[in-house]
């Protein structure tokens, strides 16, 4: 892993509009931010499956069938720490305050739904929620480990 330099500060930034046909550029980004981070690749895959998974979420149910909308994905790095902040304007919802999956049932036991917030829980450190000015705003945070 390459060595990252803690008070340097490296800081990426997309807009999608809420179909899932443009989630390769979200990937690509992802990829380019994780490369200058001087991340390691099992991290930068990990990274891109939450990310994708909370962003297909958004672009899914934030709003209503045959609504045009847009999430907005801001990434940054201080070389101790990664942050991603999702942002968009659709319908309010708190995946903080969704129960935790079941995974000891079998998926035909379990109810429909809620892997995506499991596996985000899962890969990332910290996930907080907030809605202001009729945003939801997810914060999600990834400690990382320099050399």
């Amino acid at each position: 892993m390459a060595e990252i330099q803690a008070h340097s500060t490296i800081q990426r930034e997309i807009s999608l509009p809420n179909d899932i046909e443009t989630i390769p550029q979200l990937c690509e980004t992802i990829d380019s931010f994780a490369e200058e981070s001087g991340l390691e690749m099992s991290l930068t895959m990990s990274l891109n499956l939450a990310i994708e998974e909370a962003v297909v979420n958004v672009m899914e149910y934030a709003y209503p069938a045959g609504t045009k909308g847009e999430v907005d994905v801001q990434m940054s790095s201080n070389g101790q720490e990664i942050v991603f902040i999702l942002s968009d304007s659709g319908v309010a919802f708190d995946p903080t305050k969704h129960k935790e999956a079941d995974t000891t049932l079998s998926a035909e036991e379990r109810s429909i739904g809620g892997l995506g917030i499991h596996l985000v829980r899962q890969i990332m450190d910290s996930i907080s929620y907030q809605r202001t000015e009729g945003r939801n705003i997810l914060t999600l945070k990834k400690k990382i480990l320099t050399i």
